[in-house]
């Protein structure tokens, strides 16, 4: 488990991290979910597979930054779809995040005021 709290420490973070944290940023959601909220979210650029979101959810969970939500749903074949939300920790890195890509396009809005239109 990764122990650093400190969320500038921890950034940048890949476009898929990046795309998983803010699809849980507005409440908790089960794997399928996400999956089709970052394909949304991304314009279809970042599409996850099902072993690639449970790994980085596998990931996000052993560093703190989401958790299970203590509810879960049961999904068209019965079985329960476990749900994930993110722990204060994560929303802090997720906003660093942001906060670090509005710095970089502010930069280039700076560069080229005038030249993009």
């Amino acid at each position: 488990m990764n122990t650093n709290k400190d969320p500038y420490s921890q950034i940048p973070l890949t476009e898929t991290t990046y795309f998983i944290l803010l699809s849980l940023a507005q409440g908790p959601r089960h794997g399928y979910a996400i999956m089709k909220d970052v394909d949304r979210l991304s314009h279809t650029r970042v599409i996850l597979s099902t072993g690639t979101l449970y790994s980085a959810l596998k990931r996000l969970l052993d560093q703190g930054w989401i958790r299970r939500a203590d509810e879960t749903e049961n999904g068209n074949n019965g079985r329960q779809r476990k749900a994930y939300l993110l722990t204060d920790l994560g929303l802090d890195i997720l906003r660093v995040e942001i906060q670090r890509l509005e710095g970089l396009v502010g930069a280039a809005q700076l560069r080229f005021i005038g030249d993009i239109a």
